[in-house]
Parts: C-alpha cells; sequence; structure tokens
C-alpha cells in the first residue's frame, strides 16, 4: 500500500507525540534523582553543588584536568557517590555509562605513565553541579565534569531536555601496556570513522578530505555557543546507499551515549532538519597508525572528533546543539515568556 501524505503525517503526529512522553520521562527521571542527591548532602556540601540557573558558571565548561566549581565524587560518601552515579544514569545509556566510567578510570592510567605523585590524575575529581532547583515542572540544569568529559543537561518547562554540549576524551586512546593493555573505550568512534572515509571512492574522497594533515584540536573547543563551521566535505545526499548507512551508523554511535529516549528524540529533529543535508569532511591519514579529525555536521548540529596528540593515541570528541547547548534558544523563550525582561 502507498502511504498517503495524510498517512505520513498521522504518523508523524503519533511519533512527535511519543517522543514529547518520553522526553518528559527523562525530564522528571533527572529532577527525582538530583532531588534525592542534594538531599543526602549536608548544608556544606550542597553549597558547593549548587548554582542558580541564570549563574554563568552552567556555560563555563571544560575538558582538561582542572579545579571545578561544584562537588566533587572525592569529596562524598559512598552512599553519595552512589546518588551522583544514578543522576548520570539517568542521561546516559548503559554503553553511554560504560564508556563514561572507563574514561575516568584512565586516570589511574595516566597516573602510572606520567608518574603522578602531586594527585593532578585522580579519578575521583569529576564534579556534580546542580544549577537551579529540580522539580518536575521548572526549567533547571545539571552537569557531570572532569578531565576528559563533560556533560551538561539542561530541562525547560520539565518537558524538554538538552544534553549539549557534550564531550568524551580518551588518553590514551588505546592502552598499550599493563593489565589494561588493548582497551580503547572510544573504538567506535574512530573504526567507524575510518571504515567510512574508507569507503569513499577516489573522487568521493577529493570532495570529504579538505586538509592532507589532521587538525591538532576539535575546531570548537570549549566555546559556550557555536555557529556551523564553513562548509566542507561530502553530503549524505552524494553517497551510495550503504556509504549512507555507514554514515548515519557513524551518527548514531554518538547518539547511542545517551539514554535510549533522548537518542531516539534527537536523530528525530536530526531528520526533520534534513538528513540529506548532513556533510561529512576529513583531515589527516587513513589509518589508525596516523593522525585523524573528521567532522559531521547537520543543519542543527556539529560532532568533531580528533585524535593527534601523544602520536595520534590521545581522542577528543564533542557533540554541539546550534540552538540546543545549554538549552538556549528555548530556555530563552521560557524568560521571555514567563519572566519578561529578568
Amino acid at each position: 500500500m502507498r502511504s498517503t501524505p495524510r498517512l505520513l503525517l498521522a504518523l508523524g503526529l503519533v511519533l512527535a507525540s511519543s517522543l514529547a512522553t518520553r522526553a518528559h520521562e527523562v525530564a522528571a527521571d533527572m529532577a527525582a534523582a538530583a532531588a534525592k542527591f542534594l538531599a543526602a548532602l549536608d548544608p556544606a556540601q550542597q553549597q558547593l553543588a549548587s548554582y542558580p540557573l541564570t549563574d554563568k558558571e552552567r556555560e563555563n565548561w571544560n575538558f582538561v584536568p582542572l579545579a571545578r566549581q561544584g562537588l566533587p565524587i572525592k569529596k562524598m560518601t559512598t552512599d553519595q557517590q552512589a546518588l551522583a552515579l544514578a543522576l548520570l544514569r539517568t542521561g546516559l545509556s548503559h554503553t553511554g555509562m560504560a564508556k563514561a566510567q572507563a574514561i575516568m578510570a584512565l586516570e589511574l592510567v595516566l597516573k602510572e605513565i606520567e608518574k603522578d605523585t602531586v594527585g593532578r590524575r585522580d579519578p575521583t575529581l569529576y564534579y556534580v553541579t546542580v544549577f537551579g532547583t529540580p522539580a518536575a515542572d521548572k526549567s533547571w540544569g545539571w552537569r557531570f565534569e572532569g578531565h576528559h568529559l563533560s556533560f551538561n543537561f539542561t530541562v525547560v518547562d520539565g518537558r524538554h531536555v538538552f544534553f549539549a554540549p557534550s564531550f568524551m576524551g580518551t588518553n590514551p586512546a588505546e592502552v598499550r601496556s599493563g593489565p589494561r593493555q588493548g582497551e580503547r573505550v572510544l573504538a567506535a568512534e574512530e573504526d567507524l570513522g575510518l571504515a567510512f572515509v574508507n569507503s569513499l571512492d577516489a573522487n568521493q574522497r577529493k570532495t570529504a578530505v579538505f586538509a592532507a594533515d589532521a587538525l591538532k584540536e576539535i575546531v570548537t573547543t570549549n566555546k559556550p555557543r557555536v555557529a556551523p563551521l564553513a562548509p566542507a566535505g561530502i553530503a549524505l545526499a552524494d553517497l551510495r546507499p550503504a556509504q549512507r548507512e555507514k554514515l548515519l551508523e557513524l551518527v548514531r554511535s554518538y547518539l547511542d551515549r545517551w539514554r535510549p529516549d533522548l537518542a531516539a528524540e534527537t536523530f528525530a529533529k536530526y531528520n526533520a532538519a534534513g538528513l540529506e543535508k548532513i556533510t561529512f569532511a576529513w583531515a589527516g591519514g587513513f589509518d589508525r597508525s596516523k593522525a585523524t579529525y573528521y567532522r559531521i555536521q547537520g543543519p542543527t548540529f556539529l560532532i568533531e572528533f580528533d585524535n593527534f596528540q601523544n602520536n595520534s593515541n590521545h581522542i577528543h570528541t564533542v557533540v554541539r546543539d546550534f540552538k540546543g547547548d545549554f538549552g538556549h534558544d528555548l530556555l530563552a523563550e521560557h524568560y521571555a515568556r514567563d519572566h519578561g525582561k529578568k
């Protein structure tokens, strides 16, 4: 049976309604977990962990090893640590949670490699910060952040959940000695990128590759707000069917970090904005022995991957949303509607 425009519209409305319901469930889960976490803290800890939603600290995110504002795992009791991780699970999938905890544990590998005796490398130096008052019908946000991890969640009106900017990195990208030898936390992001660029023919590669040498860092670094980067790369519309699937599989490997509800809602947004407009741009070599960089850009989002530092054994990845970083645009509408010029 052929699909009619009316049928497609009806299916779209059903999907939109389903996604809205899921987003509300995510927001409710986050509010409940955050409230439980805050209630378990003593007054001094609550003061460290809590900021107003409008505080400029909310957009002061980073992914390097430095002291942060918030309550570190190091200063929590065992029960409080469990509640902090329970909050993190409200935003991440099982895959995302496993990657996050493995990245935190890489601090012990770095501690040994660097012979760190001053405590710079410490898997308990990851901070939880709550912005505003968690509630099922309010706007608020929270952050889980430390070296090579930055998850910034924003809830608007208790219904809409935003997760960008979101950063994951690994150093080393591959553990090359010791009991964890061979471990590659971000293997999928690297391997799928290489598989895709190597699926391109010579003419396609001329379009996709914009530089012979990999970039030394992700372009957007830790900027609080980003705009689309200069057009570069090959569009999904110009790929063969099997190549399109490879590129979309790569996109999904990033979305799979978040709980399925958020991943499905976000992919639906990418789809609505036009999957055929997604572009893939590459710089660097074409195997794991070389430094590599790629970015995937759509009308509404940007994904960056870079593996340049430490002899091409140090990965940075980031997901940005041009309108949804820190829920900025929708939160601005919320303030304009409910708070006037405040």
